[in-house]
């Protein structure tokens, strides 16, 4: 998230929730955040329907949930100037999501490493497991603290 700028877990969290406006259409909100932990919902809305026979959610909007949560979760972990992209990203999907509960991604930051960081992610809709994520952010570091480094 080049240009914005943060503190502590629950500004990354409200960042992630203000920043994107593909994110606030989603409706994507923050629901607890700590160093290298963060928990982010969805309230199902029509509009995210994928399968509109079964009726059943779009994949994307699991996996942007993921993404998102997976996100925080490592940009919770590095020192404020410091940000991260997503480099890969995998999503196993479990169960079809439906319109009856909030979807609730758990993030949990598995390394940290000079480069990267990798993520899982757990999404449930109430007791049932929807789907798996994991993904691995690269690290962006300002132009000149990576400067003085080199």
């Amino acid at each position: 998230m080049t240009g914005a700028t943060r503190g502590s877990a629950a500004e990354v969290v409200r960042l992630m929730e203000e920043f994107s406006p593909f994110n606030r259409w989603l409706g994507i909100r923050g629901v607890s955040a700590e160093p290298g932990r963060v928990t982010m919902a969805i309230d199902p809305r029509p509009e995210h329907t994928g399968d509109p026979v079964r009726p059943a959610l779009h994949g994307g909007v699991i996996s942007a949930l993921i993404d998102t949560a997976g996100g925080a979760a490592a940009w919770t972990a590095l020192p404020p100037g410091e940000n991260v992209s997503t480099v890969d990203l995998l999503v196993d999907y479990l169960e079809p999501g439906g319109f009856d509960a909030p979807l609730v991604a758990e993030a949990v930051l598995l390394r940290r490493g000079n480069r990267v960081c990798h993520v899982r992610v757990v999404v449930r809709q109430g007791e049932r497991l929807v789907a798996e994520g994991r993904a691995v952010y690269n690290i962006h570091r300002r132009r000149k603290e990576k400067e003085e480094k080199d």
